[in-house]
């Protein structure tokens, strides 16, 4: 047991715990139940649940979530276009965010996928400073579709 200042007072039964915390004015809160014995300590019940939430609001507020973002890109794509794309596609991996980079295949394109391979096989090389390939380029349909991570 621990009383409000922080001072061990020592093994005691759960009654007198509760004798001593109403004679203080405070209320015997169960600290570590999982040790040997549990502790408990005397305090301000309403208090402790506001520190609680206190520190875990920080917590959430320092933690950082990781987003998805996709990039679309075609087989024909121009030079300038894959420039655009990629400095987007370097945003993304210097705020910590993976990206889905599908590459679309419209009606005869379906034959040249070895040239939509090409472009994400240059986007990976590209980007290997910045970020890592999670999921290779796969063929679903019309789509290829890879994920990049950051490093």
């Amino acid at each position: 047991m621990v009383d409000q200042d922080g001072a061990m007072l020592g093994v005691m039964s759960l009654a007198d715990g509760v004798k001593k915390a109403q004679d203080a004015g405070f209320d015997l809160v169960e600290v570590a139940p999982g040790a040997t014995p549990p502790v408990c300590r005397i305090i301000d019940f309403s208090r402790y649940k506001y520190d609680q939430e206190k520190k875990e609001k920080e917590a959430r507020k320092k933690q950082h979530v990781v987003h998805t973002k996709e990039l679309r890109f075609g087989p024909k794509i121009g030079e300038h276009d894959y420039q655009v794309k990629m400095n987007f596609l370097k945003d993304f991996l210097k705020r910590g965010d993976k990206i889905k980079i599908t590459m679309i295949f419209r009606g005869r394109e379906m034959t040249h996928i070895d040239l939509g391979r090409k472009i994400l096989d240059r986007i990976a090389s590209d980007i290997s400073t910045l970020g890592e390939v999670e999921q290779s380029a796969s063929l679903e349909g019309r789509f290829m579709n890879m994920v990049v991570r950051p490093k």
